[in-house]
């Protein structure tokens, strides 16, 4: 079990981590909501395929498919229309501090939707972590200038993040419910996909396709590894550990995004980096592993005293 728990973990956070850096090559030539509806489509249509192989049941009641409607349109749809918009105008780096902030929110909304008790050990990683990434991203946050433009895509970034935490409940809720994951990430990105393209349509935005290696490539990955992947761990995840434990998946990734740039963006560390990444891995540690363990290694670690 616990195996099982720490292979999705690391899963989402390789996969979203690698993800991060993608998202900017879909923008470009193809507007942004009209490439989202593409590769939500894309993902819908590989699960339903895959679920349709393997037997699984895909017949839902009216009721059940407007619970799935809600987490698709929460977490594959109107959050990314958002964070694309703000894409445009700040840095990747800069929307991942911002969008760091879930696991706050998803404490706050579990407590309230489900009264989950929060533990002193979540809120104290949730602390360290969103620190720690503060202190990563510290010199795109000193560059920040707040005009118009920038501030409006703080913004987009801040909403989106709030959509994408309360699709989680939204998701939580859900396999409470019973409803399987595979089957429910489907027709949830179906739902946004479709939602999204009606979006677009409405909007008069052309549905082009760019034929290049860059943003097909991107695409596919986002589609299949990102999406198809990568949500359906973080949120087997999120029905085993709870949203505030698995949220901690969203501070984590940005450090694997910032190692990539690291090799293929020639991203230079500083002091404040070093520092950043020891208060996420500690944050971390203090969110996933069981306080009866955290205490059982304090006891080992701490000097024993004799008396004189």
């Amino acid at each position: 079990m616990l195996t099982n728990t720490f292979v999705l973990y690391l899963s989402t956070v390789l996969i979203w981590g690698s993800t991060f850096i993608a998202i900017p090559l879909q923008l470009g030539e193809v507007p942004g909501d009209v490439s989202i509806a593409y590769r939500f489509g894309l993902a819908a249509l590989v699960l339903m395929l895959w679920c349709c192989l393997t037997r699984r049941n895909m017949k839902f009641s009216l009721s059940q498919h407007c619970w799935i409607a809600g987490q698709g349109l929460m977490l594959f749809g109107f959050n990314y229309l958002l964070v694309y918009q703000a894409a445009a105008d700040i840095t990747s780096g800069l929307i991942a501090v911002v969008f760091s902030t879930i696991i706050v929110m998803n404490i706050v909304n579990g407590a309230l939707f489900f009264g989950n008790r929060v533990p002193r050990s979540v809120m104290a990683g949730a602390a360290l972590g969103l620190v720690g990434i503060c202190l990563v991203f510290l010199p795109e946050v000193r560059a920040l200038d707040a005009d118009g433009t920038t501030l409006r895509a703080m913004i987009l970034s801040l909403v989106g993040t709030f959509i994408t935490s309360f699709g989680n409940m939204f998701s939580a809720r859900n396999q409470s419910a019973k409803l399987p994951v595979m089957q429910s990430n489907a027709y949830g990105m179906a739902y946004g996909a479709l939602v999204l393209a009606l979006i677009a349509w409405g909007r008069g935005e052309p549905f082009v396709f760019e034929a290049t290696w860059t943003y097909t490539g991107s695409l596919v990955y986002l589609a299949l590894i990102g999406s198809v992947l990568g949500f359906g761990s973080f949120l087997t995840l999120l029905g085993r550990i709870g949203p505030e434990r698995a949220a901690y998946c969203m501070v984590l990734f940005p450090i694997v995004a910032l190692a990539l740039s690291t090799v293929f963006e020639n991203y230079r560390w500083t002091t404040e980096a070093v520092a950043g990444v020891s208060l996420v891995l500690a944050g971390n540690l203090l969110v996933i592993v069981p306080k009866e363990k955290l205490q059982r290694v304090v006891r080992i670690l701490r000097p024993t005293s004799k008396a004189t």
